[in-house]
């Protein structure tokens, strides 16, 4: 009996670290929404597809890496969002860089496609896809020059502001473990990318803060 109560406790709190990254990206999401300049909500309302990466670490000297986990999620035929598919980001540099660095990061996506795409790991940022700083201001022009562009815009702020941060080379891969602990073995990334099903409190929390935006 003691060690069905275990296993019992074990199940119910598998999940806790996922849901707090989700809690973590709706939290991304509002404190982006309150800054003066943002992303757009035409850019917002034409992409199809988001990746918010909360406290993504940025350090360097000399050699500088990236790692962040986040989530992932993609407008369904309906104009809903996905339910959130668990991501990790990573990236190395070389070049005059010292210091360390935390800064959340909101990727927004022109084509879903690219994103339903990344399963194996093998998607890097501005290899497989073009990616460039996205333009700031809540009344952007849907004529802007960005919907011409890059395939990727990427929006960062650490403390408050916006913050300038490469993310050309950077691997963005599928958190497998992370999507077996919140949703279940038998869902494949793609099936939750085709799914809006969830009736986690934190994932409708999560998509109330994106439709927000």
């Amino acid at each position: 009996m003691l060690g069905l109560f275990f296993v019992l406790i074990s199940a119910t709190t598998d999940d806790t670290k996922e849901t707090e990254r989700v809690h973590a990206a709706s939290n991304v999401l509002r404190d982006f929404g309150k800054l003066h300049e943002t992303i757009p909500h035409n850019l917002l309302s034409e992409c199809e597809g988001v990746v918010i990466i909360p406290k993504l670490i940025n350090a360097g000297l000399i050699v500088g890496g990236k790692r962040g986990r986040g989530v992932a999620m993609v407008k369904m035929e309906d104009g809903k969002w996905s339910d959130p598919v668990f991501v990790t980001m990573t990236g190395g540099s070389i070049g005059a860089q010292i210091g360390v660095q935390s800064v959340d990061l909101v990727l927004v996506f022109r084509h879903k496609g690219v994103l339903a795409k990344v399963k194996n790991g093998d998607f890097t940022v501005g290899g497989d896809a073009s990616a460039a700083a996205g333009p700031l201001g809540r009344s952007t022009s849907a004529n802007t020059d960005y919907k011409l562009d890059a395939e990727i815009y990427s929006y960062s702020r650490s403390r408050g502001l916006f913050a300038g941060i490469s993310i050309n080379g950077s691997n963005l891969a599928i958190d497998k473990t992370a999507n077996a602990n919140f949703y279940g073995d038998d869902l494949t990334s793609k099936e939750i990318f085709n799914s809006s099903k969830s009736d986690k409190e934190a994932v409708k929390t999560l998509k109330a803060s994106l439709n927000a935006l």
